[in-house]
């Protein structure tokens, strides 16, 4: 069922997707998303970013303050996904090792979903605001600690090599996440799931008691 959405001129429409009958906010990110992707960021302009969603530059100040604000919220609506997928699997009555698995392949599968934005984001995370930036660094943070806790639970409870450093286990994993924009592509050998499989399997063998 399409759900009812309001119009650069306040009325309602009805919207499925992010075509041109998308909400505002949604046509507004997919744009930003695919022009910063191509042409980057610098050399967007927000003149050409409302062209390509049809609204008004009025319409994008009314959703976004600025130009750095969309592309904060790129960023951000995947770590809020990711996040929210984290949490419903680090709170399962499961074995941590299951749990650990299988959050480590979701951070794959959604991280190569989204490529565009995260590619974009680090790409250009320090023309951000500096305000920003921190509220980005503190977010991603929580969302760590949180992956973090799950290598910890399983070293207290003798499953993980207790002598392993927690922080650096969970930096390593993610040095190779983040790295992903620079080598895969959808049109490649491997799958995002078949990715997801080696990255988690990989991080298990590590952890894991001899």
């Amino acid at each position: 069922m399409a759900r009812s959405t309001t119009s650069d001129d306040g009325g309602t429409g009805t919207a499925a997707g992010t075509g041109s009958g998308a909400a505002v906010p949604e046509r507004l990110l997919a744009e930003a998303t695919r022009l910063f992707a191509g042409r980057g960021y610098d050399r967007t302009s927000v003149q050409e970013i409302v062209e390509a969603a049809g609204v008004t530059k009025g319409a994008l100040y009314h959703y976004f303050g600025s130009k750095d604000d969309l592309l904060h919220e790129i960023y951000a609506r995947v770590l809020r996904l990711q996040t929210e997928r984290l949490d419903t699997i680090a709170s399962r009555d499961t074995p941590v090792r299951e749990r650990l698995a299988e959050a480590a392949a979701d951070v794959v599968v959604t991280s190569i979903q989204n490529l565009d934005d995260t590619k974009i984001f680090f790409r250009s995370m320090h023309q951000l605001s500096p305000e920003k930036q921190k509220a980005v660094r503190a977010e991603r943070r929580r969302y760590h600690e949180r992956f973090r806790s799950l290598v910890e639970e399983g070293q207290r409870d003798g499953h993980f090599r207790p002598g392993l450093r927690a922080d650096l286990v969970v930096d390593f994993f993610f040095g190779s996440v983040h790295h992903l924009g620079t080598w895969y592509h959808a049109d490649g050998p491997l799958s995002a799931e078949q990715v997801a499989t080696e990255f988690s399997d990989l991080l298990l063998h590590s952890v894991r008691q001899p």
